[in-house]
Parts: C-alpha cells; sequence; structure tokens
C-alpha cells in the first residue's frame, strides 16, 4: 500500500469513529464537550488521576484541564480527595453520576465499535489491533526521547 493511501485510509478509519462517537453522545443525549469527556474518561481509567496526570495524557495545557475539571465537579460528575503522598496534589474520581455517565460512554463506544467491525472475519480485529499498535508504538516518544 502506498504512503498516500495508507494516510487516507487511517484518515477515513478516525473520522468514521469520531463520527460514530459523536452520533452515538448525541443519541444518549450526552451533553458534555469532547474535552469533557476525554478527561471523565481519563480520570475513569486512572486511580492516580490528578489534573496534572490528565493535562498530560490529553496533551493540553494545565490551565485548560483545571477549567475542565472544575465544571465536571460542579456538574456532580467527579470528586476530590487529598493526595496522600503530594499534600499539593489532589485525586480525582468519578462520582456515583459520573460513573453512571461513563456507563453510557461505554455503551456508546461499544456500539460504534460493533458497527464498524461487523464485516470483519474472526481474527481480523485481533490482527488489526496488533498492527495498529505496532504503527502507534513507532511513533510514541520513548524516555529521553
Amino acid at each position: 500500500m502506498s504512503t498516500p493511501a495508507l494516510s487516507d485510509t487511517l484518515h477515513r478509519l478516525t473520522h468514521a469513529y469520531k463520527q460514530r462517537l459523536r452520533i452515538g453522545i448525541r443519541n444518549a443525549g450526552i451533553d458534555l464537550p469532547i474535552t469533557h469527556v476525554r478527561a471523565l474518561k481519563g480520570i475513569a481509567r486512572n486511580p492516580e488521576a490528578t489534573a496534572g496526570s490528565i493535562a498530560a495524557r490529553m496533551q493540553r495545557d494545565k490551565a485548560q484541564i483545571t477549567r475542565v475539571l472544575k465544571e465536571l465537579e460542579e456538574g456532580g460528575l467527579i470528586t476530590r480527595q487529598a493526595h496522600p503522598a503530594d499534600r499539593r496534589s489532589q485525586l480525582l474520581r468519578p462520582s456515583r453520576k459520573g460513573d453512571i455517565l461513563i456507563a453510557k460512554l461505554q455503551a456508546v463506544e461499544q456500539e460504534a465499535i460493533d458497527t464498524m467491525t461487523r464485516q470483519l472475519k474472526p481474527g481480523e480485529l485481533q490482527r488489526f489491533i496488533a498492527l495498529a499498535n505496532l504503527m502507534a508504538d513507532s511513533v510514541t516518544p520513548s524516555e529521553g526521547d
């Protein structure tokens, strides 16, 4: 496959996935900006989540993430707890309301995946995941880069 064909395919795939997610989020009645959704998902996945770790994971300015976290907290979707190892930091946790929203988001994601993979034969999805991870790992900066 030529480089332009691979580029076009990756772009189409990414666009299709994002479009399916946007449709699913809208249909599920989830009224949050995508940055808020990503932050909430990051908090749910990481028991050591802090404002700094979420900003780093999302590759966003800490001030921007701080505003997002404030809005998530005001919306009752996250809580803050004192960090046992760092008094200057707070651990972020999804609230009960946040857990319910995360479950809705997971259902939306699963529906998008099911739609996009329904034509794959057994084993093709695992092969795709392995290849995509190999490609991503080749551009992920390692320590010292």
